[in-house]
C-alpha cells in the first residue's frame, strides 16, 4: 500500500490517492486533494478561505503552516463605511438553530491557496501545474450533490441565496440545487487553471486581488489591497501534550482549539483513571471555564502557550477535578479536513474552513469568501474587535499523535465549537479503546456546552443518566447529525504498518487507498 486519504468527499479522497499511486507523497496527495475540496465540497471551502495544515514528515520534523483568516482593514480610509453584519439562522434539525452573520462585513482576508502552493513548495515532489487539472476539469463538468451535500445546500440556503451573485451558483433555477443534480462552478475552473499555470499571486497583488477588495470595498467590507498584498503564510511551533505515552502535538496559538484540546489531554493524563462520560463531561466543562477573556487576549501574547499549559496550573486543575469526581460518586461550522498517511512515514493533517460561508461571490473571479469575521464561535469578544492583519482565533486543530517518533495518528475535524471534543474523543478512542481511523470516527459522541451535555444515539443510556444525577442536563438526539463534527482520519498500526482511513459519515466523509 502507498497510503491513504480520508477526506470529507469521495472525489477529494480519490483525488489524493491518485497522486499516492502515481508516486506522489503525503504534502502532494493533500494539495492534490485540497485543490479538489474547492469543486467537490462548495460552499465548505475555496479559494476565498483559510486553513492550517501539518505536516510530519518521514525524517521526524513537524511543521505547522498557519494561512488562516487575517482580519481586514490595513489602510482602510478613516470614513469608509462599513456595512452592519447580516445575521442569518441555520437550522440542524428542528429545535437546534446556530446564528451565522454573513455579508461583505463578514468577510476575512483569505489564505488558502498560498498555504497549498508554500506546502508543495517546501514538502512536496509534484509542481502546482501538475495538481489543478483534474479540479479544475471537474468545477467546470459540475460535481454530482450527495445526500450530505444536499442536507447541508438546505440548511445553508438562506446564505446561499443572500445574494444574487451566490445564488446563481447554488440555485440556477430560483431553487436550491437538489440530490443528484451538479454544481458547476466554472469560474472557479478558470481560477483553478490559472493557480496551476501562474501560481497564487494573482489572488493577492494581481488582477482577482484588486477586484475582490473592490467589490468589497464598495459594498461595506474592509479587505483593502493592502491586507491582501502583506498576507502571508507563518510556520509555527505546535502545541504539545502527552497522554498515555504519546506526544500530542496541535495547532497553537493563536489559534484556540488546538491548546484547549491540548489542556483537556493533560488533565485527563493526570486524572489517570477509568473513564465514563461523566469524566469526559467534567474535563469538558472545565476546558470551557478556561475560554475566558484573559485567555482570548493571551492567545497573540509570547510565552502564553507555556503559561497556559504549565505543569502546576494542569495540577491543581486536576486536583480540583478530582475533588468534584470523588464528590459525584457519591453547533454547523462549514470546515472540512483531509488526513493523509504515505508508507514512507510522511503524514498530513489539513483544516480548511469558509466559515458558513458569506454569500459574498465576487463576479468573475470564482471567489466565494469566507465569513469569519461574523462567527461568534471565533469572536467572543465581540465582532470586528481584531488589529488588522492578525489571525482570527480559529477552533480548527489539525492533529497528529506520535508514538515513539512515528506518526500514530493523524486528523482533524470540521465542526466549529464542536471541533475540540470531536478530536479529543476520537484521540481517546484510538489510545484507550485500541480502535482504528474507521471504528474511531463513527462512535457515537457528545458535546457539552453552555451547561448542556448533547448527545448522539448508541451511547450507554446508564452513562446519560448518571450525567443528568450530577446536574447537567441532557438533550439525547433522535439521529447522528453533522451537528457534532466531521473527523477525517487516518492510523498507522504500531508495531506494525497497516494504515486505515475513517471518513466521517455525518458529514459524507471517504476514504481512498492507494
Amino acid at each position: 500500500m502507498k497510503g491513504v486519504v480520508a477526506a470529507g468527499h469521495p472525489l477529494t479522497a480519490e483525488a489524493g490517492a491518485e497522486v499516492l499511486r502515481d508516486g506522489g507523497n503525503a504534502v502532494d496527495a493533500a494539495v492534490a486533494a485540497g485543490l479538489m475540496s474547492w469543486a467537490a465540497e462548495s460552499p465548505l471551502t475555496g479559494p476565498g478561505a483559510g486553513g492550517f495544515m501539518f505536516v510530519h514528515t518521514a525524517a521526524g520534523e513537524d511543521h505547522l503552516l498557519d494561512f488562516f483568516v487575517a482580519a481586514p482593514g490595513k489602510g482602510l480610509p478613516a470614513d469608509h463605511a462599513r456595512v452592519e453584519l447580516t445575521p442569518l439562522w441555520v437550522e440542524f434539525t428542528a429545535g437546534q438553530r446556530q446564528r451565522f452573520n454573513v455579508g461583505p462585513a463578514s468577510c476575512g482576508v483569505y489564505g488558502t491557496a498560498l498555504g497549498l502552493a508554500e506546502a508543495l513548495r517546501r514538502f512536496g515532489t509534484r509542481s502546482l501545474g501538475e495538481l489543478t487539472p483534474r479540479a479544475a476539469e471537474a468545477a467546470r463538468a459540475g460535481v454530482a450533490i450527495t445526500p450530505i451535500q444536499g442536507y447541508l445546500l438546505r440548511i445553508l440556503e438562506p446564505i446561499l441565496r443572500s445574494t444574487p451573485e451566490c445564488e446563481r451558483w447554488y440555485a440556477p433555477d430560483g431553487r436550491i440545487l437538489a440530490v443528484g443534480e451538479r454544481v458547476r462552478l466554472p469560474e472557479l475552473a478558470d481560477l483553478i487553471d490559472r493557480l496551476g499555470n501562474e501560481g497564487p499571486g494573482f489572488l493577492y497583488d494581481g488582477d482577482v486581488g484588486k477586484a475582490v477588495s473592490e467589490w468589497l470595498l464598495e459594498r461595506g467590507g474592509a479587505i483593502t489591497q493592502r491586507d491582501l498584498e502583506t498576507y502571508a503564510v507563518v510556520e509555527r511551533s505546535p502545541a504539545r501534550a502527552r497522554y498515555a505515552g504519546r506526544t500530542v502535538l496541535t495547532n497553537p496559538p493563536p489559534s484556540a482549539g488546538g491548546i484547549l484540546i491540548a489542556y483537556a489531554l493533560d488533565l485527563l493524563e493526570r486524572l489517570g483513571r477509568p473513564r465514563r462520560l461523566a469524566d469526559l463531561v467534567a474535563v469538558m466543562e472545565r476546558t470551557n471555564r478556561e475560554r475566558t477573556r484573559e485567555f482570548e487576549l493571551g492567545l497573540h501574547s509570547e510565552g502564553y502557550l507555556e503559561r497556559f499549559l504549565a505543569k502546576e496550573a494542569l495540577e491543581r486543575a486536576a486536583h480540583e477535578l478530582w475533588s468534584a469526581l470523588d464528590a459525584a460518586a457519591d453547533r454547523l461550522g462549514s470546515t472540512t479536513h483531509i488526513s493523509v498517511m504515505d508508507a514512507e512515514g510522511n503524514a498530513v493533517a489539513m483544516t480548511c474552513s469558509n466559515g458558513s460561508c458569506s454569500g459574498v461571490v465576487v463576479p468573475g473571479t470564482g471567489v466565494h469568501l469566507n465569513n469569519m469575521l461574523g462567527e461568534e464561535d471565533l469572536n467572543p469578544l465581540g465582532f470586528h474587535q481584531h488589529e488588522p492583519g492578525r489571525r482570527v482565533p480559529s477552533m480548527m486543530a489539525p492533529t497528529v499523535v506520535l508514538r515513539d517518533g512515528e506518526c500514530e495518528l493523524a486528523l482533524g475535524s470540521a465542526g466549529s465549537n464542536r471541533i475540540r471534543s470531536a478530536i479529543l474523543q476520537t484521540i481517546l478512542a484510538v489510545i484507550d479503546e485500541r480502535l482504528d481511523a474507521a471504528q474511531a470516527v463513527a462512535r457515537p459522541r457528545i458535546h457539552f456546552e453552555g451547561g448542556t451535555v448533547e448527545a448522539e444515539p448508541g451511547l450507554p443510556e446508564e452513562e446519560l443518566l448518571e450525567i443528568e444525577r450530577r446536574g447537567w442536563r441532557v438533550v439525547r438526539w433522535p439521529e447522528r447529525n453533522l451537528y457534532f463534527g466531521g473527523v477525517q482520519a487516518v492510523t498507522r498500526e504500531l508495531p506494525g504498518r497497516r494504515l486505515v482511513g475513517g471518513g466521517d459519515p455525518r458529514r459524507g466523509g471517504a476514504v481512498a487507498y492507494a
